[in-house]
């Protein structure tokens, strides 16, 4: 069981939080904990990445959890790098009793992890000990996985490899993308948060470690991985359709066209062409459908560079693409 600091268990008093996050998962789970009731916690300060140059003006642009604390008021901090003394001397002024992690991206240092009176707590969406580290409803989503689900953990110095303190799940759902799936789980880590800050205050939270034989792990994303490969099979490649929407999106090149496909699923081969090399279009109507390295592929909503998204057969018409034309030749 979580032993917590003598004052904090006699007097009761509101636990102090700062929050560490970034992305619009991070601001939704934190602004579930702004609302939640005042008596029990309250946030002190929040820390996020820098600000950072954004769109055709590349004007500076302040990250998605620094704008909703700056909303409500709250101090933020937006260090380079969190091993300064600098830093760390802020942050132990503002007295926290706990540390709240959630997609800040970066490995803190246990200086700052000591800082925390009680303990630091990071909100992983993923069912830990599977899919550590920078993308986990990417990983989930690309692997098939059937369900995934929040972690509120412990954090150690090792990433994401701290002792669990309660985790929930959700189905992934056959519709589910990664924008989708990272929606529901912001509201998930939310509620999951409250349940575990609620049984903190009754000094009911047990750590249970996890299973190292278990794990595995996931890298950071980059608009590199989203170039499809032909030769892979059409479940592999429609699950990369899914986990790369909204950012990067799944692409391919139709001539000198980057073809974004944001659509697609798993077509059925009947009467089409086993001997077309992977790429190749082999059906254009009722919907384009391409040969992959194993099985078939129906485009669904597709988009060129720079051009509106639009239902896949409607494009192939108005481009005039011909059957048996190859996609990433």
């Amino acid at each position: 069981m979580v032993s917590a600091q003598p004052r904090y268990a006699s007097e009761r008093a509101p636990v102090r939080i700062v929050f560490m996050g970034t992305p619009p998962l991070a601001a939704r789970i934190l602004e579930i904990l702004l609302n939640s009731p005042k008596q029990q916690w309250s946030v002190v300060a929040v820390v996020t990445r820098p600000d950072q140059p954004r769109g055709r003006g590349l004007k500076m642009e302040s990250s998605p959890v620094a704008s909703l604390a700056a909303a409500h008021g709250l101090p933020v901090l937006k260090p380079v790098s969190v091993k300064t003394a600098e830093f760390l001397t802020t942050l132990k002024s503002f007295e926290p009793d706990l540390l709240i992690v959630a997609g800040f991206g970066r490995i803190l240092p246990n200086e700052v992890l000591k800082a925390a009176r009680i303990m630091p707590i990071n909100v992983h969406t993923s069912l830990l000990p599977k899919f550590r580290g920078a993308s986990p409803v990417e990983g989930a989503l690309l692997a098939g996985e059937t369900e995934t689900g929040v972690t509120i953990m412990r954090v150690t110095e090792r990433m994401d490899a701290g002792p669990i303190l309660l985790q929930r799940k959700i189905p992934i759902t056959g519709d589910d993308t990664q924008g989708s799936l990272k929606a529901k789980l912001a509201e998930l880590g939310g509620t999951a948060l409250l349940e575990a800050l609620a049984l903190l205050r009754c000094n009911q939270l047990s750590e249970t470690p996890q299973d190292e034989s278990l794990a595995s792990y996931t890298a950071p994303i980059e608009k590199k991985h989203a170039t499809i490969d032909w030769h892979h099979g059409a479940e592999q490649i429609e699950r990369m359709v899914r986990a790369y929407d909204p950012w990067p999106v799944a692409r391919t090149k139709l001539g000198d066209t980057e073809l974004l496909i944001w659509r697609a699923r798993p077509a059925s081969g009947e009467q089409l062409q086993p001997e077309a090399e992977p790429g190749t279009l082999v059906r254009l109507r009722p919907r384009p459908v391409v040969k992959c390295g194993e099985g078939w592929l129906e485009l669904l909503e597709v988009q060129a560079a720079g051009k509106r998204r639009m239902d896949a057969a409607d494009f192939m018409r108005g481009r005039h693409v011909p059957q048996g034309v190859r996609l990433g030749a």
